[in-house]
């Protein structure tokens, strides 16, 4: 009794799951892109077909029912002799079951297959190439361009404008990942060794979360990618911006965070542009202080969570390659005020 007076709250928390799941910065409902539009449309078809073809079971087997509880009734039993009249009746509808089953397959196969063909137009003549390399556990971002000055690097954040289409070159360094923009495109995996693509063609502007949909290991489930859908010419003024170095500080604790950053570890493995640190295995953080999150979607940006980060890597985020670099209370404030000049 207890349990079937509970199942009302039950049912009410699985529909506020359900509801809140539909919506959002990382939705599969998101229809905010030509790849996830078109995969959602397949989804509605398969989804409202199955839906009515179960209904119909259902309700054959509650007729079933209804006249096997007739026949016990009446003395008559559930296995009597048709008549070769009802023999006919039942001939002919499973030829019509028969004929309407191939029907649907057929239609649910044309339907995959135009889907696949419109997919496959939408990639056609990309505007812009971007390589996306999932690493344990964050994710580097380069910009292709033909002239090198003009390429831009950067870490767990992809911009796009809106209304184009990009082709996302896809690369892993250690172990299989999978990245997975439900707003805008479906999984594909990245395989050390190969190269897979991605093409994203946003319909608006917005904010969306991606993830890798594929374990790889203790911090998988931290390994988040922003992605911001831009206007055109927010998304220009956004890659200017990428493309000039920061300024270097000239006094006070961010000149000497500056220092410490340079002559630490920090600087072999990290690269800022405009400085000698130019560290290839770790993020980029030329304009670090400009993104939403730091550790990969595990951090708000802010000076709290810079210092914490900062102090120990392994606390908010066990695990990771990042080692814990012995800092005084001093350095660590003038390296965090360093970070927070890096715009």
């Amino acid at each position: 009794m207890r349990l079937i007076s509970a199942l009302p709250r039950y049912a009410s928390g699985l529909l506020l799951l359900f509801l809140a799941a539909c919506s959002g910065i990382q939705s599969i409902e998101g229809r905010d892109g030509m790849q996830s539009m078109l995969i959602g449309g397949l989804f509605d078809t398969f989804f409202w077909t199955t839906a009515i073809i179960y209904a119909l079971v259902m309700l054959y087997l509650a007729v079933a029912l209804v006249c096997g509880y007739r026949h016990r009734a009446q003395g008559s039993g559930l296995q009597g002799e048709p008549s070769a009249q009802a023999e006919a009746g039942w001939r002919g509808a499973l030829i019509a079951f028969t004929a309407t089953s191939a029907l649907i397959l057929t239609g649910l196969s044309i339907a995959t297959w135009l889907t696949d063909r419109n997919l496959a137009k939408a990639a056609e003549k990309p505007a812009m190439e971007i390589e996306l390399t999932g690493h344990q556990w964050w994710w580097e971002v380069k910009y292709m361009a033909a002239v090198p000055s003009r390429m831009v690097r950067t870490a767990n954040e992809l911009h796009i404008p809106a209304g184009v289409t990009a082709r996302i070159l896809l690369k892993s360094n250690d172990v299989i990942h999978s990245m997975w923009i439900p707003n805008l495109a479906g999984k594909q995996d990245l395989i050390p060794g190969r190269q897979a693509d991605l093409t994203l063609h946003p319909l608006r502007p917005g904010l969306y979360r991606a993830q890798c949909a594929e374990f790889c290991g203790m911090q998988h489930a931290k390994m988040a990618l922003d992605v911001t859908v831009d206007t055109p010419a927010d998304f220009s003024r956004w890659y200017v911006a990428q493309m000039k170095p920061p300024m270097p500080p000239t006094s006070g604790p961010a000149l000497a965070g500056f220092k410490i950053f340079q002559t630490r570890q920090c600087a072999s493995c990290h690269a800022i542009a405009g400085t000698p640190a130019s560290g290839s295995v770790a993020p980029d953080l030329s304009h670090v202080a400009s993104r939403r999150t730091i550790a990969a979607g595990t951090l708000r940006t802010s000076h709290a969570n810079m210092a914490r980060w900062l102090k120990d890597p392994q606390e908010p985020k066990p695990g990771n390659n990042m080692p814990k670099v012995p800092l005084s209370t001093a350095e660590l404030a003038a390296v965090t005020a360093y970070m927070e000049t890096l715009r």
